[in-house]
């Protein structure tokens, strides 16, 4: 890697459970040595993309991420237009929605919206990291990405999170036909227990899914019109996503 492209990968180490690391933890997860962590760490603190507290050691992401986060949302208002997407599937489904964003080989939450309808939900967090054989949004977006990609996810170590996770590759290369036919992809339990999710991918200008748009709802309340209903706006919802901000279906994708 690069000298850019290390300190980059030093961001991508923080989440919702890491707010705050420390130098020891960096150069941990990092894998590089103490030293070099140390001065690309101070380099982004220089530059505003890291904090430290007064008196404390630990490190935190800085504002300056806002200020560009702030930028690219003047330039693709991609949140904005997600997020009005995202409350017009829970006011008509009464589930849980959210959106998810594939960078560099990694599917997280951009953000999610919750109904009132029902008192007990599924729970979400943005910038979780989504697994992609697990969930619904993951299998919608292996099922239309790049050549190669899916070969390369079902190759490696598949993380069994539930009883119900499926980790046979030719189980899941069937389930990613599904998906193709469709335009649709489901899982069951896969990610978290007694959670139904639907997912459909959401398409950049070259026709590759940058993402997916999902609905996930509590098992016991996956009744055969609900998810009727589930099917028919979600695809419906992904593919005004993705017009709006820009995208084109592939040739493929059974609009």
């Amino acid at each position: 890697m690069g000298t850019v492209t290390k300190a980059l990968s030093l961001l991508g180490l923080f989440s919702h459970t890491r707010l705050e690391m420390g130098l020891s933890e960096l150069t941990r997860l990092s894998g590089m040595n103490k030293a070099t962590v140390y001065r690309m760490m101070s380099e982004l603190q220089a530059a505003g993309f890291v904090e430290q507290l007064d008196g404390d050691r630990a490190y935190r992401l800085g504002a300056e991420l806002l200020r560009l986060a702030a930028l690219r949302e003047a330039a693709v208002p991609l949140l904005s237009v997600s997020r009005e997407v995202l409350r017009h599937l829970c006011e008509v489904t009464g589930e849980t929605s959210h959106m998810s964003l594939q960078r560099d080989g990694r599917l997280t939450t951009l953000t999610h919206a919750y109904s009132s309808r029902h008192g007990t939900r599924v729970a979400m967090e943005d910038a979780e990291v989504l697994s992609f054989h697990a969930t619904g949004s993951g299998l919608a977006y292996l099922a239309f990405a790049a050549p190669g990609f899916a070969d390369e996810v079902l190759a490696g170590p598949l993380t069994r999170h539930t009883p119900e996770t499926e980790t046979d590759p030719d189980r899941l290369r069937a389930a990613l036909d599904e998906a193709r036919r469709t335009g649709i992809a489901e899982s069951v339990g896969g990610f978290e227990a007694d959670v139904h999710s639907h997912a459909a991918p959401i398409f950049g200008p070259d026709q590759i899914p940058i993402g997916a748009l999902a609905v996930a709802a509590p098992v016991s309340r996956m009744t055969p019109e609900l998810k009727a209903l589930i099917r028919a706006e979600i695809k419906s919802s992904a593919l005004a996503l993705t017009q709006r901000i820009g995208g084109f279906c592939p040739a493929t994708y059974p609009a």
